[in-house]
Protein backbone atom coordinates (compact mmCIF):
# COMPACT_ATOMS: atom_id res chain seq x y z
CA UNK A 1 0.00 0.00 0.00
CA UNK A 2 1.34 3.28 -0.86
CA UNK A 3 1.55 6.10 1.85
CA UNK A 4 2.66 9.88 1.88
CA UNK A 5 5.25 10.55 5.22
CA UNK A 6 5.14 14.39 6.24
CA UNK A 7 8.79 14.93 6.61
CA UNK A 8 8.73 18.45 7.82
CA UNK A 9 5.79 20.51 8.74
CA UNK A 10 7.11 23.60 9.59
CA UNK A 11 6.77 27.39 7.40
CA UNK A 12 10.54 28.97 6.91
CA UNK A 13 11.73 28.97 10.35
CA UNK A 14 11.86 25.47 11.60
CA UNK A 15 12.21 24.20 15.38
CA UNK A 16 13.62 20.98 16.83
CA UNK A 17 10.09 19.24 16.51
CA UNK A 18 9.43 20.67 13.13
CA UNK A 19 11.50 20.43 10.59
CA UNK A 20 11.11 22.88 7.34
CA UNK A 21 7.79 21.40 5.05
CA UNK A 22 8.75 18.56 2.92
CA UNK A 23 7.87 15.16 2.31
CA UNK A 24 7.87 11.29 0.97
CA UNK A 25 5.60 9.73 -1.17
CA UNK A 26 6.62 5.43 -1.30
CA UNK A 27 4.95 2.60 -3.20
CA UNK A 28 6.23 -0.41 -3.92
CA UNK A 29 8.72 0.15 -6.83
CA UNK A 30 9.20 4.10 -6.54
CA UNK A 31 9.95 6.47 -3.71
CA UNK A 32 9.48 10.14 -4.37
CA UNK A 33 10.99 13.19 -2.19
CA UNK A 34 8.72 16.48 -2.76
CA UNK A 35 11.64 18.92 -1.92
CA UNK A 36 15.12 18.58 -0.13
CA UNK A 37 15.51 20.56 2.90
CA UNK A 38 17.95 19.90 6.45
CA UNK A 39 19.90 16.62 5.99
CA UNK A 40 17.34 14.28 3.38
CA UNK A 41 19.37 11.14 4.29
CA UNK A 42 19.06 11.75 8.36
CA UNK A 43 15.22 12.60 7.94
CA UNK A 44 14.68 9.23 5.50
CA UNK A 45 16.42 7.37 7.89
CA UNK A 46 14.42 8.70 11.31
CA UNK A 47 11.12 7.85 9.11
CA UNK A 48 12.55 4.46 8.56
CA UNK A 49 13.60 4.46 4.69
CA UNK A 50 16.29 3.87 3.21
CA UNK A 51 17.35 7.12 0.82
CA UNK A 52 18.78 4.83 -1.67
CA UNK A 53 15.29 3.80 -2.50
CA UNK A 54 14.78 7.75 -3.60
CA UNK A 55 13.57 7.17 -7.28
CA UNK A 56 12.60 10.68 -8.35
CA UNK A 57 12.26 13.98 -6.35
CA UNK A 58 9.89 17.13 -6.74
CA UNK A 59 11.37 20.48 -6.48
CA UNK A 60 8.50 22.66 -6.33
CA UNK A 61 10.35 26.09 -5.98
CA UNK A 62 13.54 27.80 -5.11
CA UNK A 63 12.99 29.42 -1.94
CA UNK A 64 15.58 27.74 0.85
CA UNK A 65 12.94 26.34 2.81
CA UNK A 66 12.46 23.77 0.11
CA UNK A 67 15.69 22.96 -1.96
CA UNK A 68 18.31 23.98 0.62
CA UNK A 69 19.00 19.99 1.30
CA UNK A 70 19.59 18.88 -2.11
CA UNK A 71 23.37 19.41 -2.92
CA UNK A 72 24.00 17.74 0.49
CA UNK A 73 21.44 14.40 -0.72
CA UNK A 74 22.93 14.35 -4.12
CA UNK A 75 26.97 14.71 -2.94
CA UNK A 76 25.93 12.24 -0.14
CA UNK A 77 24.68 9.83 -2.38
CA UNK A 78 27.58 9.98 -4.44
CA UNK A 79 29.96 9.56 -1.75
CA UNK A 80 28.39 6.65 -0.93
CA UNK A 81 28.66 4.77 -4.08
CA UNK A 82 25.26 5.65 -5.86
CA UNK A 83 24.74 4.42 -9.28
CA UNK A 84 21.39 4.22 -10.54
CA UNK A 85 20.04 7.01 -12.28
CA UNK A 86 17.42 9.97 -9.78
CA UNK A 87 15.02 12.09 -11.63
CA UNK A 88 14.45 15.99 -10.52
CA UNK A 89 11.33 17.17 -11.70
CA UNK A 90 10.76 21.08 -11.57
CA UNK A 91 9.66 24.08 -13.77
CA UNK A 92 12.10 25.53 -16.37
CA UNK A 93 12.64 28.35 -13.48
CA UNK A 94 13.19 25.87 -10.97
CA UNK A 95 15.59 23.60 -12.23
CA UNK A 96 17.95 26.20 -14.02
CA UNK A 97 18.41 27.47 -10.78
CA UNK A 98 19.04 24.27 -9.55
CA UNK A 99 21.58 23.17 -12.03
CA UNK A 100 23.44 27.10 -11.43
CA UNK A 101 23.23 26.32 -7.86
CA UNK A 102 25.09 22.70 -8.40
CA UNK A 103 27.38 24.49 -10.81
CA UNK A 104 28.90 26.44 -7.58
CA UNK A 105 29.60 23.54 -6.12
CA UNK A 106 31.30 22.17 -9.27
CA UNK A 107 29.55 19.08 -9.41
CA UNK A 108 30.36 18.36 -13.19
CA UNK A 109 34.28 17.99 -11.71
CA UNK A 110 32.92 15.02 -9.38
CA UNK A 111 34.24 11.70 -10.22
CA UNK A 112 31.72 9.18 -11.59
CA UNK A 113 28.74 10.96 -10.79
CA UNK A 114 26.01 8.82 -11.10
CA UNK A 115 23.28 9.75 -14.05
CA UNK A 116 21.07 12.30 -12.33
CA UNK A 117 18.25 13.21 -15.11
CA UNK A 118 16.11 16.69 -14.89
CA UNK A 119 12.73 16.99 -16.34
CA UNK A 120 11.55 20.31 -17.05
CA UNK A 121 7.86 20.85 -16.19
CA UNK A 122 5.73 23.17 -18.12
CA UNK A 123 3.70 26.05 -15.87
CA UNK A 124 0.57 24.78 -17.55
CA UNK A 125 -2.87 23.14 -15.14
CA UNK A 126 -2.26 19.45 -14.76
CA UNK A 127 0.82 18.57 -16.32
CA UNK A 128 1.87 14.66 -16.14
CA UNK A 129 4.40 14.54 -13.72
CA UNK A 130 4.70 10.88 -13.10
CA UNK A 131 2.47 7.92 -14.06
CA UNK A 132 3.72 4.34 -12.51
CA UNK A 133 1.93 1.61 -10.89
CA UNK A 134 1.79 3.10 -7.48
CA UNK A 135 0.88 6.51 -8.34
CA UNK A 136 0.10 9.45 -10.54
CA UNK A 137 1.29 12.64 -9.75
CA UNK A 138 0.25 15.99 -12.13
CA UNK A 139 1.34 19.56 -11.15
CA UNK A 140 -0.59 22.69 -11.61
CA UNK A 141 1.11 26.26 -10.93
CA UNK A 142 0.19 28.29 -8.08
CA UNK A 143 0.50 32.08 -6.61
CA UNK A 144 3.40 32.43 -4.51
CA UNK A 145 6.29 34.87 -4.73
CA UNK A 146 8.38 32.76 -7.35
CA UNK A 147 7.24 29.87 -9.78
CA UNK A 148 5.79 27.17 -8.02
CA UNK A 149 3.53 24.28 -8.61
CA UNK A 150 1.01 22.16 -6.82
CA UNK A 151 0.84 18.48 -6.68
CA UNK A 152 -2.54 16.08 -7.40
CA UNK A 153 -1.61 12.59 -6.89
CA UNK A 154 -3.98 9.60 -7.36
CA UNK A 155 -3.48 6.32 -6.13
CA UNK A 156 -4.62 3.61 -8.81
CA UNK A 157 -5.04 0.65 -6.52
CA UNK A 158 -6.73 2.51 -3.49
CA UNK A 159 -8.43 4.65 -6.15
CA UNK A 160 -7.56 7.63 -3.39
CA UNK A 161 -6.57 10.99 -4.23
CA UNK A 162 -4.43 13.32 -2.74
CA UNK A 163 -3.49 17.44 -3.65
CA UNK A 164 -1.14 19.20 -2.12
CA UNK A 165 -1.32 23.04 -2.21
CA UNK A 166 2.05 23.53 -1.75
CA UNK A 167 3.16 27.98 -0.51
CA UNK A 168 0.26 29.32 -2.25
CA UNK A 169 -2.36 32.26 -1.92
CA UNK A 170 -6.00 30.79 -2.95
CA UNK A 171 -5.82 30.46 -6.44
CA UNK A 172 -8.60 28.73 -9.15
CA UNK A 173 -5.20 26.20 -9.82
CA UNK A 174 -5.08 25.18 -6.30
CA UNK A 175 -8.88 24.19 -6.48
CA UNK A 176 -8.83 22.55 -9.49
CA UNK A 177 -5.90 20.45 -8.33
CA UNK A 178 -8.11 19.63 -5.09
CA UNK A 179 -11.32 18.88 -6.59
CA UNK A 180 -13.08 15.57 -4.80
CA UNK A 181 -9.64 14.13 -3.13
CA UNK A 182 -9.66 12.59 -0.37
CA UNK A 183 -6.96 14.51 1.45
CA UNK A 184 -6.10 18.05 0.73
CA UNK A 185 -2.57 18.71 2.45
CA UNK A 186 -2.60 22.95 2.26
CA UNK A 187 -0.74 25.66 3.68
CA UNK A 188 -1.62 27.62 6.66
CA UNK A 189 1.24 30.41 7.10
CA UNK A 190 -0.98 33.13 7.46
CA UNK A 191 -2.69 35.75 5.78
CA UNK A 192 -0.01 37.69 3.86
CA UNK A 193 0.93 37.34 0.37
CA UNK A 194 2.00 34.31 -1.38
CA UNK A 195 0.68 32.25 1.72
CA UNK A 196 -2.88 31.19 3.10
CA UNK A 197 -4.33 31.02 6.37
CA UNK A 198 -5.77 28.40 8.08
CA UNK A 199 -9.38 30.14 7.41
CA UNK A 200 -8.46 30.34 3.60
CA UNK A 201 -6.98 26.77 3.60
CA UNK A 202 -10.43 25.45 5.28
CA UNK A 203 -12.38 27.44 2.76
CA UNK A 204 -10.52 25.66 -0.48
CA UNK A 205 -10.94 22.39 0.98
CA UNK A 206 -14.77 23.49 1.28
CA UNK A 207 -15.06 24.56 -2.34
CA UNK A 208 -13.11 21.35 -3.86
CA UNK A 209 -15.58 18.94 -1.57
CA UNK A 210 -12.23 17.62 0.02
CA UNK A 211 -13.13 14.54 2.70
CA UNK A 212 -10.03 15.65 5.20
CA UNK A 213 -8.04 18.66 5.32
CA UNK A 214 -4.38 18.81 6.82
CA UNK A 215 -2.67 21.97 7.85
CA UNK A 216 0.98 21.83 7.24
CA UNK A 217 3.74 24.95 6.74
CA UNK A 218 2.28 26.79 9.68
CA UNK A 219 4.56 28.84 11.89
CA UNK A 220 5.87 27.08 14.77
CA UNK A 221 8.25 27.61 17.89
CA UNK A 222 7.95 31.05 19.38
CA UNK A 223 6.06 31.85 16.07
CA UNK A 224 3.34 29.90 16.84
CA UNK A 225 0.21 32.03 17.30
CA UNK A 226 -3.41 30.97 17.48
CA UNK A 227 -5.34 27.61 16.47
CA UNK A 228 -5.23 26.48 13.49
CA UNK A 229 -7.51 23.47 13.18
CA UNK A 230 -9.80 25.68 14.98
CA UNK A 231 -9.28 28.36 12.51
CA UNK A 232 -9.91 26.00 9.84
CA UNK A 233 -13.14 24.41 11.24
CA UNK A 234 -14.79 28.04 10.28
CA UNK A 235 -15.00 27.33 7.28
CA UNK A 236 -14.47 23.48 6.49
CA UNK A 237 -16.75 21.01 7.91
CA UNK A 238 -15.02 18.04 7.51
CA UNK A 239 -12.31 16.61 9.63
CA UNK A 240 -8.93 18.74 9.86
CA UNK A 241 -5.60 17.57 11.42
CA UNK A 242 -2.53 19.39 11.89
CA UNK A 243 0.09 17.57 10.21
CA UNK A 244 2.88 17.02 12.36
CA UNK A 245 7.02 15.55 11.41
CA UNK A 246 6.86 11.92 10.91
CA UNK A 247 2.94 12.02 10.61
CA UNK A 248 2.30 9.23 7.99
CA UNK A 249 -1.15 8.92 5.33
CA UNK A 250 -1.84 5.63 4.17
CA UNK A 251 -3.48 5.18 0.64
Amino acid sequence: MSKVIILGSSNAIPTRDHENTHMVIVGNDRMVLVDSVSNPILRLEQAGLDFNDLTDIIVTHFHPDHVSGLPLLLMDMWLMGRQKPLNIYGLHYTLDRVEGMMGFYNWSAWPNFFPVVFYRLPASEMTPVLNCDDFIIHASPVNHMIPNIGLRIEFPQSAKKMAYSCDTEPCGEVLRLSTDVDVLIHEATGDEPGHSSAVQAGEIAKQAKAKKLYLIHYPTGRFANGDPVAEAQTTFPGEIILAKDFMSLEF
